[in-house]
């Protein structure tokens, strides 16, 4: 019941985010996100480290996920660089 009353709650609060966000306009700006990224990594490490427990599995998820994301922005900022 309490996923259900999530989901609207984050829809709403990632359509204003979605609709200010500039667009991409240079491998420069990828890099921006790509440095966000690395640090939301350190941030999702001391959390768990603080808390001592990995919230049902799903902190360790998302610091995989987070990996990946930082994983496909490099190849992207390389492959950008190389278009130029």
């Amino acid at each position: 019941m309490k996923k259900l009353l999530l989901l609207p709650l984050l829809a709403l609060a990632a359509s204003p985010c979605a609709a200010l966000a500039e667009p991409v306009r240079d491998w420069r700006d990828l890099e921006k996100v790509h440095k966000h990224v690395q640090e939301s990594i350190r941030e999702m490490e001391r959390a768990r480290a603080a808390n001592h427990y990995d919230m049902d599995g799903h902190g360790a998820k998302a610091e995989a996920l987070l990996h990946d994301v930082e994983h496909e922005l490099h190849d992207a900022i390389e492959s950008a660089k190389r278009a130029r």
